[in-house]
């Protein structure tokens, strides 16, 4: 299984320790059986004065046990720890293409189930390992004791594991099936919470939502669960009975047929029901692991970035340059990749766009005509398929996208509130910024902080996109990128956007590309691009008067 070969592979001598402690456990066991049998059933004098080496071993063995549990135990955690941490670094270190494609429900999966049926089939670890060795320690003092016996009841016992490891196989498949499960209801759980002021209002919606595609889900999620648990049962139960009747098979060897002593039978019950419990317990722990190993699978399928220990200071481009060009590039979506606005496989370009330092730009375009596409090949969140981009006339390849990243700035339609302000080094930012910038933003009576820190506040999408921009000029990149910013804003704080806050942000030093449909303000940029249909062009003169007295009329132009 992954999950052992992983542990055998990072935690190599903390296994070995536990395993010997595991072996010392199963040992001693086995040697307190022996001591029964041939101080206490076989010496019929004497039995007084080896009570106290009795209770020694005892206490012995409930140590070491205790001790070896423990060990594993820890291990076990400290390797989910370690697990979940780099499923969560690999995740930042994926392209942002790819985490858009596999959708925030299958990641969360992956971060909740199955790191959660990992941790479980740790914490049944101890079960599986012990069981396992003090099985085999049983197996070679019952042959000990007698080889026939052993060999009848190893006939008994086999079979009895062999149906069990059918059962588990059926486990495995429905598992399997679980998971697949959960993956659908994570997305029912986000149409219910992201949805839920459309839900409320359209209740013939929530309802479909509620009867047919979740219930459809939930059910099969049930009756999968239930199979599994079903025949995990049914292995419990078969393996717990068919060691009772192997008791009675010895008793009815020894006793009935004469191949062994009243004396040897009963240290024969007494060692398999010593073995039952671990057994069952081991039998118990396996759909446990089964989960894992799906749990396993399917992050492997997420085919995430490998992962890397830190995070590399990217080679900085040089603060004093001049253009970033982008020379026929193009793009292409891979189906289910798509915009919500675009259609499966939509393409731009090739893009030919050559951006100069400490310029105000503006594009506009339709919905779909691939503005964010653009957005993103800009910033270097996107690789184009073709073409290059190029600094300064230098080809920025793959190893240096994250060098062209940290040019940038940015807030997206789509943007994530973070609750701390933070510098372009991961630093606090000074006094005096959060309040010129709170002020500024229309903020002062709005925005709570405690240092650094955003508290939570009701704020309206306007004011949240302020706070969005505050964190963004806090990074005092040379670029700052905003996706319709000013599309949530009241007339009036628009109108301090476009006439007040842009020529801030010249005076700070930025470079501003900004999204935006705002055709009474197009007389503010240096220059106004269009996406149109997956293609840039750059308006100037009439067709750039026209789009400044009706952008909403020159998108509409076929």
């Amino acid at each position: 299984m992954d999950l052992l070969r992983m542990i055998w592979r990072d935690y190599r001598a903390a296994f070995i320790a536990v395993l010997v402690g595991s072996m010392a456990s199963a040992g001693l066991g086995i040697g307190v059986i022996a001591f029964i049998n041939s101080r206490l059933i076989e010496t019929g004098t004497g039995a007084l004065s080896a009570l106290p080496q009795f209770f020694g071993l005892i206490a012995l063995l409930l140590a070491i046990s205790l001790a070896s549990q423990l060990g594993l135990t820890t291990l076990g955690h400290r390797f989910v720890f370690d697990l979940r941490s780099r499923l969560v670094k690999q995740i930042l270190d994926t392209d942002i293409e790819r985490i858009e494609r596999l959708g925030s429900a299958r990641l969360l999966a992956a971060l909740s189930s199955d790191i959660r049926n990992v941790t479980i089939a740790f914490v049944r670890l101890p079960e599986l390992v012990q069981g396992s060795i003090l099985t085999v320690a049983s197996v070679l003092y019952l042959g000990w004791l007698s080889l026939p016996i052993l060999a009848i009841t190893a006939v008994w016992i086999g079979a009895t594991m062999g149906f069990g490891a059918w059962l588990v196989r059926r486990v495995y498949h429905h598992i399997a099936l679980v998971r697949e499960a959960e993956d659908a209801l994570y997305r029912d759980y986000e149409n219910v919470i992201h949805g839920r002021k459309e839900l409320r209002l359209n209740r013939a919606r929530a309802r479909r939502l509620f009867d047919e595609t979740y219930t459809d889900n939930a059910r099969r999620y049930q009756r999968h669960i239930i199979r599994a648990d079903t025949f995990h049962l049914s292995a419990n139960n078969c393996t717990n009975i068919m060691m009772l009747g192997a008791i009675g098979l010895v008793f009815f060897l020894a006793n009935g047929l004469g191949w062994a002593s009243p004396a040897v039978a009963a240290t024969y019950a007494l060692t398999l029901l010593f073995v039952r419990t671990p057994l069952i317990g081991a039998i118990g722990a396996l759909p446990t692991l089964i989960a894992a190993q799906v749990a396993f699978d399917k992050l492997r399928t997420l085919a995430l970035a490998e992962h890397a220990h830190g995070f590399d200071q990217p080679a900085p481009i040089s603060t004093n340059w001049q253009t970033i060009e982008l020379r026929q590039v193009c793009f292409a979506y891979d189906g289910d990749e798509a915009e919500a606005d675009t259609p499966n496989g939509f393409a731009i370009g090739p893009i030919d766009l050559t951006l100069r330092r400490g310029e105000l730009v503006f594009l506009i375009g339709g919905n779909g005509s691939g503005k964010t596409t653009l957005a993103r090949l800009l910033t270097g969140l996107y690789a184009p398929k073709s073409g290059q981009i190029l600094v300064d006339g230098q080809v920025i390849d793959a190893n240096r996208r994250a060098s062209l990243q940290h040019l940038f700035a940015a807030v997206f339609t789509d943007f994530h509130l973070f609750e701390q302000l933070l510098d372009s080094d991961g630093a606090p930012v000074d006094d005096a910024f959060i309040q010129d910038w709170r002020e500024r933003l229309g903020l002062t009576d709005k925005l709570a902080l405690e240092g650094e820190r955003i508290l939570d506040t009701q704020l309206s999408q306007g004011q949240r996109k302020r706070v969005a921009l505050m964190l963004a000029l806090a990074e005092s990149r040379d670029i700052l990128l905003l996706d319709e910013w000013a599309a949530d804003q009241d007339p009036t704080f628009r109108r301090v956007f476009y006439r007040e806050l842009l020529p801030a942000f010249a005076d700070r030093g930025h470079t501003v590309f900004a999204i935006s449909h705002d055709d009474h303000y197009f007389e503010h940029a240096d220059r106004l691009l269009e996406m149109r249909a997956g293609q840039l062009t750059e308006l100037t003169g009439a067709a750039r008067d026209a789009a400044s007295r009706d952008a909403v009329a020159r998108i509409a132009q076929n």
